[in-house]
């Protein structure tokens, strides 16, 4: 665990347990496909704080992969939900 300082661990525990918060949230407010399409950038955070809870370590180097490829995902999947609710407010 020293591959970050005390600061930075909290702000990346703190984030991934108000990523998962918000989706609930959300999830409440019958918007579960926005909900859903949250979840791939909440598992990215979560091999991101993994790899480095094991000290940057080699041996999982394939979760910064995973990592990257579930933040393009992600952004992706938030920018047509954010379109589509923009769509869904100028309908109504």
């Amino acid at each position: 665990m020293h591959a970050l300082s005390l600061g930075t661990w909290w702000i990346h525990v703190t984030s991934v347990i108000e990523w998962s918060l918000a989706i609930v949230l959300i999830q409440r407010r019958d918007l579960k496909w926005l909900a859903l399409a949250m979840v791939p950038a909440l598992i990215s955070a979560m091999a991101a704080c993994t790899w480095h809870l094991f000290d940057n370590s080699e041996a999982l180097r394939p979760l910064v992969t995973l990592q990257a490829a579930l933040t393009l995902i992600g952004n992706m999947v938030l920018a047509w939900a954010a379109w589509s609710l923009l769509q869904r407010r100028e309908t109504s």
